[in-house]
């Protein structure tokens, strides 16, 4: 751990593995010529939302078209949640074997047959895809930061942020051209499908990198050894602080989600129109921005997070209650408050993890932890919003559950923003 807050530092899916002499090799030929890696890294950033926030203005399309009901409807956004926390388990497993480069390219190339399959005829293969998609995008989580880590030691902060601007721009577009693609194409299976092509390109690109990072090692030779071949450090599953980091990540995440699957829903089913409901969730996914650059740098120069997990927590609050009390006529500023809380609450999750870790190790494991069971928690609120939705005929109680997490989301922000590191004893 660095001596200073005022930047917290990537947390490595890698940091217990040591590259293959051949594969360190070529990982610095490559890092000689690194506009190709620049590429993919911005590449593979825009595609790990686009494929998630494209869907959620069309859900009463894709809904309709297969007779779901909202509970069954919301599992489009659920499933690939389940597979992103279940993901990210096995992403530092394939990562020694087969190496870092040669996972995103796959994660792409899956990704890419996600979106295909989404829109085969049977509904099954739309839960299939979902399923798929979400597998991708976990790989993509987990190994991206340690790759930008590895590669660029020194521009980190840097190309931290053109990954995160990079991802929140994928999203951003994505859902504010579902609609218009959906007119221009005819349907909505077009619109979802056009986002395979992105991925197409990404993983070309990482293509001939995969390549040269695995050439001279010998078949079935694994990429990289295991460093630490037992678990060292505190027990994360005895520890109250890593549970209580692990569900602020999982709480603000079950917020993000419930919006993505059901925000341009609640607007059309208030009068909204649908192309103007996409471009609200669209700018509210835009400025995510200010909160996920804002919030880490403040956090990283305060002993404490505590206020700046109950103030995210209230920015989101009051977004949710602008939804129940005039979600179509102040509908641009509930977009602004959710963007912010939201971005500003996914940073300060990511922060904490290293800031309440005594060590990289820790924050390693601390990490796989949150996330894993972070995403996990985080499928439950599409569907059981949508299961309240479906049984109450409105709005109103959906809402009404969603602020009990804010209130709860709070409260953990005050537990995992105190000033101590897991395994301190305290």
């Amino acid at each position: 751990m660095p001596g200073t807050r005022s930047e917290a530092p990537l947390i490595d899916a890698e940091e217990d593995l040591a590259a293959a002499p051949p594969v360190a090799a070529a990982r610095r030929r490559l890092r000689a010529h690194p506009a190709l890696l620049l590429t993919g890294i911005v590449l593979a950033s825009l595609n790990m939302r686009a494929a998630l926030a494209g869907v959620s203005p069309l859900l009463g399309e894709i809904g309709g078209h297969f007779h779901l009901a909202a509970t069954a409807s919301s599992l489009v956004t659920t499933i690939p949640l389940i597979f992103m926390g279940l993901g990210s388990i096995v992403a530092p497993k394939l990562a020694r074997r087969w190496g870092t480069e040669a996972v995103l390219c796959g994660a792409l190339l899956l990704l890419c047959g996600g979106i295909v399959l989404r829109i085969a005829p049977p509904v099954v293969a739309l839960f299939a895809g979902c399923a798929v998609v979400g597998t991708s995008i976990a790989l993509l989580n987990v190994l991206m930061p340690g790759l930008i880590k590895r590669d660029f030691p020194e521009k980190a902060a840097g190309m931290t942020a053109l990954y995160s601007t990079a991802m929140i721009m994928g999203a951003t577009v994505s859902a504010a051209t579902a609609v218009p693609l959906e007119n221009a194409l005819g349907s909505w299976q077009g619109s979802l499908a056009s986002w395979a092509l992105l991925a197409a390109v990404a993983a070309a690109v990482w293509i001939p990198q995969a390549a040269i990072a695995r050439r001279g090692t010998h078949h079935g030779e694994a990429a990289a050894t295991v460093v630490h071949t037992v678990e060292t450090g505190p027990k994360l599953s005895r520890s109250p602080l890593a549970w209580q980091v692990t569900l602020f990540m999982g709480s603000q995440s079950l917020i993000a989600y419930v919006a993505i699957a059901w925000m341009p829903t609640i607007f059309t089913d208030h009068g909204m129109g649908k192309s103007e409901a996409g471009l609200v969730f669209a700018f509210s996914t835009l400025v995510q921005m200010a909160g996920s650059f804002v919030v880490p740098v403040l956090a990283g120069r305060m002993r404490s997070q505590q206020l700046l997990g109950v103030a995210v927590a209230a920015l989101m609050a009051c977004g949710v209650t602008g939804l129940l009390v005039a979600p179509v006529a102040g509908a641009w500023l509930w977009a602004v408050l959710l963007g912010i809380g939201q971005g500003g609450a996914l940073g300060l999750a990511l922060t904490m993890m290293v800031l309440r870790s005594g060590d990289a190790h820790t924050a390693a494991r601390l990490s796989g932890m949150s996330q894993t069971g972070g995403y996990l928690l985080a499928a439950v609120g599409p569907l059981a919003l949508g299961a309240v939705h479906q049984l109450t005929d409105g709005w109103t109680v959906p809402i009404i559950l969603l602020l009990a997490v804010c209130a709860g989301l709070a409260l953990l922000g005050l537990g995992a923003g105190r000033d101590r590191r897991i395994g301190d004893g305290v």
